[in-house]
């Protein structure tokens, strides 16, 4: 019995949920994965997976050693492929998540300069404001501007931002312009979703958090989008500098209730801590570094 395949063919189980979607994948007869399922628990003398005629769920014996199983094929998975690139050109694929906002300015001008070094990398990115669960393995990298931090991956700051408000000078001449953050209840809002805080602004007050519920009249995921909407002078909005710079050399927009701006927030590339780390991941690391430090 090759217990190192039925391994394999169990953490697959656990990850598209099905034995035909695995015997799909791998080719095989479901016949064939039952049968290597069969020969796993058999030789580890417990029962891993609950059986029904319509779906499959993990014993608790069956949640440790998939943890587990998994931990050990990613470690050799990264052994082998960075012992073979060890001389020989990095080359594999990268996936990496980052937010809407900063990966669309600002990651493709990097991943374009990183590609002219390591041609043989091929990047896959995906732009989501969620940060992803590393652990589920869709994600080799994922960026995020934040001040909370899984303590289970690495974390390294590429960059830094500010969490600052911002309005335009014609809706300011027609609306007034705030002096309070009690004073946003009087004006229109436009709210950027999907980040940490959830429905809620952040400001600073005398050095501690004070969170603002808005009443918004427009509300999206995507930054550039709602400062295109407060350049028009629909409404007051609070975005990452780093999202604002443009409008604000333009003079579209200007920031308000600066002694209210929330402290530094940092961008990261995190990733889960492993023994091995492939070239392709290390070299692109470390070029973020270097980039956004020029």
């Amino acid at each position: 019995m090759d217990k190192f395949n039925n391994m394999q063919v169990f953490c697959r189980i656990v990850e598209l949920g099905t034995f035909s979607a695995v015997a799909k994948e791998m080719k095989l007869s479901t016949m064939m994965i039952s049968k290597y399922m069969a020969q796993l628990e058999a030789s580890l003398g417990v029962v891993l997976l609950n059986r029904t005629t319509r779906s499959l769920s993990l014993t608790s014996a069956g949640e440790a050693y998939y943890n587990r199983s998994k931990q050990l094929l990613e470690d050799l998975a990264e052994l082998e492929t960075s012992t073979t690139q060890h001389g020989e050109h990095v080359k594999g694929y990268i996936k990496v998540s980052a937010p809407i906002d900063f990966g669309g300015i600002y990651m493709v001008p990097a991943i374009e300069h990183y590609l002219r070094n390591y041609p043989e990398v091929k990047i896959v990115m995906t732009l989501d404001n969620k940060p992803p669960n590393l652990r589920d393995g869709s994600f080799d990298l994922s960026l995020l501007v934040t001040d909370k931090l899984d303590p289970g991956v690495v974390a390294r700051k590429i960059a830094e931002t500010e969490l600052c408000t911002y309005a335009s000078p014609a809706y300011l001449a027609e609306k007034g312009c705030p002096t309070s953050i009690e004073a946003l209840a009087q004006h229109q809002c436009l709210h950027y979703v999907d980040t940490p805080h959830g429905d809620y602004w952040l400001f600073d007050v005398n050095g501690e958090q004070k969170r603002i519920k808005t009443d918004w009249v427009l509300a999206s995921n995507n930054g550039r989008a709602l400062c295109q909407a407060a350049a028009l002078g629909m409404g007051i909005v609070q975005a990452p500098r780093l999202s604002v710079i443009s409008y604000l050399q333009s003079g579209e927009l200007v920031e308000i209730l600066r002694d209210y701006r929330r402290p530094t927030l940092a961008v990261y590339a995190t990733y889960l801590q492993r023994r091995f780390y492939p070239a392709k991941l290390t070299t692109f690391v470390d070029f973020l570094l270097a980039y956004f430090e020029r």
